[in-house]
Formats: C-alpha cells, sequence, structure tokens
C-alpha cells in the first residue's frame, strides 16, 4: 500500500511543476485523495460492499471534487491534475500512467446494465481539460485528448483526437508513443507544437514567405548579371528596357 502511494506521489512530483515536496502533494492535491479513496471504494466494491463502496464514493466526491464510480478500474501512477468536475463511469478503465485533467468526462452511451458502457484509457494516455470521452471503446496507449473534444469512436495508439466531434489525427510515426525502450517526455495538456494545427499552419506559412523571398532574391540576381553583361545592348526607352529585361531573364531561366 505504501510503495503504491509513494508512487503516486512521485509521478505527481514528475508531472506537475507546481509540487515542491512530497508532503505537499500528500496533504493538498485532491486527485491523490481521489485516487487513496477509490482504491478503498473499488476493494468495498469487489466484494460485494456495494453500499459501502458507492458511500465511500459520495464521500470522496464531496471532498475532492471528482467523481469516480467505485466499480472503475484504475491503474498505477495515474495522476488527476487539478481534476474539479472529472466523472468517471463504472465500467471505465484507465491504463497506467495516464493524466486526467479537469472538467474531463469518461462517459457511456448505452443504458444496457452489465455492458461495458465507458471507455478503456491504455497507457499513458492524455485527457485534456473538458474533454468528453463517450462510449465503450477504446483508447490506444499513448493517445492524447485535446481540450473540449468529444471523443464518441476508438483512438489508436500514439494518436491525437481534437474537436467536436473528434477527428484523428495519426502519429507521425505510425506507432504507439509507449514503445518499449523510446524516452518519451510528458507534455502537459498533451499539446506539443507538432500536434497544434495552428502552429503547423503558421509554420506552412513560414515557409512558404521564406520560399517566395528566396526566389524573389534569385531572379534580381539574375536581372543584375544581365545588366552588368550586356550594358550595351540595352534599349533606351523604359518600356522596351523592361520586355528586354524580362526576354533576358527567361533565357536565363531556362539554361
Amino acid at each position: 500500500m505504501f510503495s503504491r502511494l509513494r508512487s503516486d506521489i512521485q509521478c505527481i512530483l514528475d508531472r506537475d511543476p507546481a509540487a515542491r515536496t512530497a508532503w505537499e502533494v500528500l496533504t493538498c492535491y485532491p486527485g491523490l485523495h481521489a485516487l487513496v479513496l477509490h482504491r478503498r471504494a473499488h476493494w468495498c466494491w469487489n466484494h460485494g460492499f456495494k453500499w459501502l463502496g458507492r458511500f465511500i464514493s459520495h464521500v470522496s466526491r464531496g471532498l475532492t471534487g471528482i467523481e469516480i464510480h467505485p466499480g472503475a478500474k484504475i491503474g498505477e501512477r495515474v495522476f488527476f491534475d487539478h481534476a474539479m468536475g472529472v466523472v468517471v463511469g463504472e465500467t471505465a478503465e484507465i491504463g497506467d500512467g495516464c493524466t486526467i485533467y479537469q472538467g474531463v468526462t469518461l462517459g457511456g452511451t448505452s443504458l444496457y446494465k452489465g455492458a461495458k458502457r465507458h471507455p478503456t484509457l491504455g497507457r499513458d494516455v492524455v485527457v485534456s481539460a473538458g474533454a468528453k470521452v463517450l462510449g465503450g471503446f477504446e483508447v490506444g496507449d499513448g493517445a492524447k485528448i485535446g481540450s473540449n473534444a468529444v471523443v464518441i469512436k476508438p483512438v489508436p495508439a500514439g494518436a491525437t483526437a481534437v474537436g467536436i466531434p473528434a477527428r484523428i489525427i495519426p502519429s507521425k510515426a505510425g506507432e504507439s508513443a509507449d514503445v518499449s525502450g523510446t524516452e518519451r517526455k510528458f507534455s502537459a495538456y498533451g499539446i506539443t507544437q507538432d500536434d497544434d494545427p495552428v502552429s503547423q499552419a503558421l509554420r506552412g506559412l513560414i515557409d512558404n514567405a521564406a520560399g517566395q523571398e528566396h526566389q524573389i532574391a534569385m531572379i534580381w540576381k539574375a536581372l543584375e548579371q544581365l545588366c552588368a553583361q550586356q550594358p550595351a545592348q540595352m534599349p533606351g526607352d523604359a518600356a522596351t528596357r523592361e520586355t528586354f529585361e524580362a526576354d533576358k531573364l527567361n533565357q536565363l531561366l531556362d539554361k
């Protein structure tokens, strides 16, 4: 029990730069308190003490603002960051190393009792603030769910889901971000420059503008070379001179 608690505290220290000491995390982080209480509630639920499990869950909700059904399965090193308003349904499963931010709902769309109604998150999944993951499907290892996304279909390992309804952005590597032996760096709210569509669009515009500037510079250089090589052949009239320069430039470019 204490080794798992130490692991939970360490994962918070690793992912939250605001966390200064283990004592601060132990006493002031409601996400950790919700996990500890959920484990008691989950034990009661699995051993037939259904009401007691629900009661512990209810008390935990009041103390932490995080509502986790006692039937939900939660792995190790899971971090509920801020996490006010998080709802985790009865048949939801959260894999090891996941990070859940505030306002997230792992909900169900089916009313059939006993069915798998809530999502399963693989290892190291990041679900950003306000996201809704609805249904009994899987979110693959290392996937990222963008802020306020509404996910209603499976997300492949290593992919990113953004928008309403969520669209899937495949992993560039075509594989899970949780590949064994690959060094990974945690990104807060699952946001990196490679995943941000606005950043990608701006980068494309900048690259395009730089390419055009380079082409213009080459054209001016070619014109200067033509003028230096054939000054005596240049017509005196301005309009004729412009036509002459254009013809010579086309000849140079053709070469």
